[in-house]
């Protein structure tokens, strides 16, 4: 897919590469699927004075604040999403993605359920990463590289810091894999991780909730779900500290592999 960007300042266009997602490409096609524009304010010519900030996606206006770093981080979240959304050979799901000896861990769920936080834990373990933000999956239900800084939250603002991996001691993923486990958890302080099972009947289900695209093309993406839950394992329950659940996940995996 094309998408077009214009800003009204030219010093603005190196801040707009860095809040592209991962793998994107310059194209010299005319005819784009969405355009933002961007338009940094600042001070006026008038004393006491400040414009607006303004960010638009085709003709929504999807922004309008004096602090212009806003607006660049409103565009980069708008921008995933639409990618997410209209990807053509590809199912997004909000999760946090992990490898382990060549193969998956899926951690579904939305902000605010502390999947970023159990990834982080399982790169410290020896995990892989893939993705702190989509499961992104194939036809064949293999998840590829979306491999973003890791967005953290910190301090009672709950405002998101950018990590890169190399941070947490640990290493991206560059190849495609089969998704081995599906854990769906919410953190609970105090809490002890006991999952129950999932059917893969349960487990589609909890992975079509967190699906971008599961509204406007559902069959296509119960298709993609399918292939992944006919070979994964879904657990689901609370859990505590996210440290404490790393480590049970991958005493899990490395028993189910001897046993195999």
């Amino acid at each position: 897919m094309r998408v077009g960007v214009r800003v009204n300042r030219a010093d603005a266009l190196g801040r707009i590469a860095e809040h592209l997602p991962a793998g994107w490409k310059p194209s010299p096609a005319p005819i784009v699927e969405r355009l933002y524009s961007l338009v940094i304010g600042g001070e006026a010519k008038r004393p006491g004075v400040r414009h607006f900030s303004l960010l638009y996606g085709d003709i929504d206006k999807l922004a309008r604040t004096h602090d212009a770093e806003q607006v660049f981080e409103q565009f980069e979240s708008n921008l995933r999403l639409f990618v997410a959304e209209w990807a053509r050979r590809r199912v997004f799901v909000h999760a946090g993605v992990v490898a382990w000896r060549g193969q998956a861990v899926l951690v579904p769920g939305r902000t605010h359920t502390g999947k970023t936080t159990l990834v982080a834990e399982l790169i410290r373990a020896g995990a892989t990463y893939y993705s702190d933000e989509f499961a992104v999956l194939d036809e064949r239900g293999r998840v590829h590289p979306y491999a973003k800084p890791l967005a953290v939250r910190e301090g009672e603002s709950a405002k998101q810091k950018n990590y890169g991996v190399d941070f947490f001691g640990g290493t991206s993923g560059v190849k495609p894999l089969p998704v081995a486990l599906v854990v769906a958890s919410q953190y609970k302080a105090g809490a002890r991780w006991r999952p129950r099972a999932l059917s893969a009947g349960q487990g589609m289900l909890a992975l079509l909730d967190n699906t971008v695209s599961a509204r406007r093309e559902p069959e296509r993406a119960l298709s993609v779900l399918q292939q992944v839950v006919a070979r994964a394992r879904v657990l689901k329950g609370v859990r505590g500290e996210a440290h404490e659940t790393a480590k049970a996940i991958l005493d899990l995996l490395n028993r189910s592999e001897g046993e195999g």
